[in-house]
């Protein structure tokens, strides 16, 4: 196990598209677990937050992910995002390889993910609220998107001493709203 160095904004890793994983119950998934979850524990026991990190994040560009919420370890391999529900809400996200800065984004609040886990059985499950968001942000990093690139309303940037001072008592979670957009194409376009 190996504390790897957290990669930065700017870092071309973090752009790339991830590789799938064709053997989930091979050594070298299994090495790369490991050495999410003491880098997740290191940088959170470091920093103070934290509650899952993406295998591009170590430099690794393939599609696991390790979260740990309420100390009970996730380990996601190849996960995909199903389906959305109907209503979004705002989130000041943060994300390790932008430790310093809050940025105000909009999630889905519902989402129904597909992934396997380490023995390459395959699950699905729904998940709402702080997790669908969690998800959602850590699947992204799996696709080359950072959190920079899903602002949303009006100075959508803080750093995070500034949001502490003026932000944080309206607390990190918006109220779920019915979806303003729709994401998919109507069939009488199509026609």
């Amino acid at each position: 196990m190996t504390i790897h160095r957290i990669r930065l904004l700017g870092d071309p890793v973090l752009r790339e598209r991830s590789e799938l994983i064709a053997k989930p119950r091979s050594t070298a998934v299994r090495v790369i677990v490991d050495d999410l979850r003491e880098t997740l524990r290191d940088f959170r026991e470091r920093h103070g937050f934290g509650r899952g990190i993406a295998a591009p994040q170590i430099g690794a560009p393939v599609r696991v992910l390790h979260t740990e919420i309420d100390d009970t370890p996730w380990t996601l391999v190849n996960p995909e995002i199903l389906d959305i529900g109907t209503e979004d809400f705002t989130v000041w996200d943060d994300c390790f390889s932008i430790p310093d800065l809050m940025v105000r984004v909009q999630r889905a609040h519902r989402v129904r993910i597909r992934w396997q886990d380490l023995k390459g059985e395959t699950h699905e499950t729904d998940l709402s609220g702080d997790r669908a968001e969690l998800m959602q942000h850590e699947i992204d990093h799996l696709d080359g998107i950072l959190v920079v690139d899903h602002p949303y309303g009006l100075d959508p940037f803080c750093l995070r001493a500034e949001w502490q001072r003026y932000h944080s008592h309206e607390g990190r979670y918006g109220t779920p709203e019915p979806r303003q957009h729709n994401y998919a194409t109507p069939i009488s376009g199509l026609l």
